[in-house]
């Protein structure tokens, strides 16, 4: 027999009973019954009860045992009587009596339990993290990202892409965030950077001739942590294909994106077919550009029921402000004066000076709207508002004015609080959509200029023309993301091929030919000499598994994750670097005071 085990605690089962095995694994809990003490023996696989009696030469150990002991337990596999069998464990009906038993690893009192699902403070969990993964939960959810990981791979190889690896050292490219430096020991006062995504070489890998890539590319960020986005470091389905356009990447990824999402949902519903919702019309509609479509509520412009109004803040908005506009956010059922008071007082907590609404209701069998709004704008306007946004009495509507790209973000977030608030949004379902025609260039008011509104390597709409003859802040891009549930899970985009085009779009955010050559000279250079259009997209594994497992955090999808402060307690990194090593970087440290 095997040094440790003939089967692993999942495995034994009514065809075993009267047969003489050997398990070993965690002491996941120890009950004493009277006399007989019961072991539920604990491993990767699942959990076996075990039983010994105080005739068995193992009792006397067996009474030392604590929780997450490993011992190896030597018995015969006996039948449950059917009052104990237990339907909820694969194992329940059968038990293990103790023959021998050996403590292979002892264990100190633990900083946190493992049976049960108690929250502890992070702190302890990220320190102690090897006791963490044993919890049931979160043991599971890391068993299941690596069968999403698995299964990702092989629908990418049934249709067609290749995985390759693409550089870890490489140099700084400008990807929305900071790059983690690594100081170069063999060139003095020169730094790698770590990638923030493989987007240069995925693109390279199609001037060389390589169709269909892929790769489970791990992506490094130095940027503040926050719930769906971890500090450090994360994962992603990488991907470009050669000779596509859009909806060659849409046809080709729809399908791999939404079997993944039908094979782990549970039997959650999925979207079948993927809506393609332009940008300018996710920000109107949802105040987003990652919506959550399971929130039935969609908010329109209402600004000429506002127009010359008796509702002069409004109005006077209106009439001063060539970008002012009055949004409205219906509220189906919200139609009472506490709820509208209770958004009200919500706004204000927001930093809002308030959120002005009408709500409708029945008097004398005739439909009114009530509220202040309602009473300045009159009877006409009021029931223009209600039959334009579809409501009826009961309902309430909430407004937003001023410059929407101002107020849009305040509007989105309203509109999901009274879509939580009157439970209009349904949770068990999977909602995919794509959206589409970003902006190529936004507005940036710190710095009182032009700059890239997405991804820098992606085609204009218009190409070279656009750039040559349009408004900058006009011109989209043929960029898209893929979002769920209120979440981005993948952005992608149809790239440059064109040098021309690279040069005078990083020409208008400032960059001449000289920095463009010099900073992304790889790319530059492999457009000259003979570049296929390509495109392609990246897809966050940890988000996807985040949403499939239904948890709140990416900390509860991933094995060993930084804290907020973006420390790892566990390795006890960063560290301090010792002078011998600062001396071979030849670095010398300026801390701050």
């Amino acid at each position: 027999m095997h040094r440790y085990r003939s089967h692993t605690c999942e495995e034994l089962r009514e065809t075993h009973v009267g047969e003489s095995i050997r398990i070993s694994g965690w002491v996941h809990r120890v009950r004493d019954h009277g006399g007989l003490l019961f072991i539920d023996l604990r491993d990767d696989y699942g959990l076996t009860q075990c039983v010994v009696d105080p005739d068995s030469s193992a009792f006397k150990l067996a009474e030392t045992v604590r929780s997450e002991w490993v011992v190896r337990i030597d018995g015969e596999v006996k039948k449950r009587t059917d009052e104990t069998i237990n339907t909820n464990l694969p194992t329940g009906h059968i038990e293990v009596f103790i023959r021998e038993l050996e403590v292979l690893g002892a264990a100190k009192e633990l900083p946190l339990p493992v049976f049960g699902e108690q929250e502890y403070p992070e702190e302890t969990r990220l320190k102690y993290r090897f006791i963490d993964l044993r919890r049931e939960t979160l043991h599971a959810n890391i068993k299941t990202r690596s069968k999403i990981i698995s299964s990702i791979r092989n629908r990418m190889g049934e249709i067609g892409f290749t995985e390759y690896q693409t550089p870890i050292l490489t140099a700084s490219s400008p990807e929305g965030a900071r790059d983690f430096l690594v100081p170069s020991r063999i060139h003095p006062g020169k730094f790698y950077a770590l990638p923030q995504a493989p987007q240069q070489y995925k693109q390279l890998l199609m001037m060389s001739g390589f169709d269909r890539y892929f790769q489970i590319a791990p992506c490094f960020r130095d940027e503040d942590p926050r719930a769906d986005r971890l500090p450090g470091e994360f994962y992603q389905l990488d991907l470009e294909m050669s000779f596509v356009e859009q909806d060659d990447v849409f046809e080709a990824m729809e399908p791999v994106l939404k079997g993944v999402f039908e094979e782990f949902s549970g039997g959650k519903p999925v979207t079948q077919v993927f809506p393609r919702i332009p940008y300018d019309e996710a920000i109107l509609k949802y105040g987003s550009d990652k919506p959550d479509l399971r929130n039935p509520i969609e908010m329109q412009d209402v600004s000429e029921q506002f127009r010359g109004s008796g509702f002069k803040v409004f109005a006077n908005i209106l009439a001063n402000d060539p970008r002012g506009a009055v949004w409205a956010i219906p509220a189906p059922t919200g139609g009472s004066r506490a709820f509208c008071d209770r958004m009200n007082s919500w706004a204000q907590k927001e930093g809002q000076p308030g959120l002005g609404y009408i709500f409708w209701r029945l008097e004398d069998g005739k439909v009114e709207g009530a509220g202040p709004v309602a009473k300045n704008i009159g009877p006409e306007r009021t029931e223009a508002i209600r039959l334009q946004l579809g409501l009826k009495p009961g309902d309430a509507c909430f407004f937003a004015a001023g410059d929407p790209k101002k107020f849009s973000g305040f509007a989105g977030s309203a509109r999901t609080r009274v879509g939580e608030d009157l439970n209009l949004i349904d949770t068990d379902r999977f909602a995919l959509a794509w959206i589409v025609d970003f902006p190529f260039y936004e507005w940036d008011e710190e710095e009182k200029k032009v700059d890239f509104g997405h991804n820098p390597f992606t085609m204009p709409r218009g190409g070279l023309g656009a750039l040559e003859n349009e408004d900058p802040l006009n011109i989209k891009a043929w960029q898209y993301d893929l979002v769920c549930n209120g979440f981005e899970i993948a952005s992608g985009g149809i790239r440059n091929h064109v040098p021309e085009v690279m040069i005078k779009a990083f020409g208008i955010v400032g960059l001449d030919a000289e920095v463009v050559e010099e900073r992304f000279g790889g790319l530059y250079r492999a457009f000259h000499y003979g570049a296929p259009p390509h495109g392609g997209m990246a897809a966050g594994i940890d988000r996807i598994v985040m949403l499939l497992v239904g948890a709140k955090n990416l900390r509860e999808v991933t094995l060993f994750p930084m804290n907020q402060q973006a420390a790892d307690l566990l390795m006890g990194s960063p560290a301090e670097a010792s002078p011998a090593q600062l001396r071979d970087l030849h670095i010398r440290l300026n801390l701050p005071e």
